[in-house]
């Protein structure tokens, strides 16, 4: 009983720490655009709106982030003299 699991714990370091790093590498896709992502905006709204957007956003095939993003560049254009 007093015998440890098998199972690596939650802190657990792989056995080749190479293959690890290489691994959790994100797509390039990915990384290029959240590094234009500095700022978080927290909007409160309703849950039936939340639910509304999220349908929405699923029938699409985007995410609910994705799709607020470009609706509020959109609505929110950049002007002359902004910075990027």
């Amino acid at each position: 009983m007093s015998e440890r699991s098998p199972k690596r714990g939650f802190a657990a370091r792989p056995a080749d720490p190479e293959s690890w790093i290489r691994a959790s590498e994100p797509p390039a896709a990915r990384a290029a655009n959240g590094a234009a992502f500095t700022a978080r905006l927290t909007i409160d709204i309703t849950p039936e709106l939340r639910g509304r957007i999220k349908i929405v956003a699923f029938q699409r095939g985007v995410t609910v982030a994705d799709m607020l993003r470009e609706l509020l560049a959109r609505e929110f254009p950049a002007t002359e003299g902004d910075t990027p």
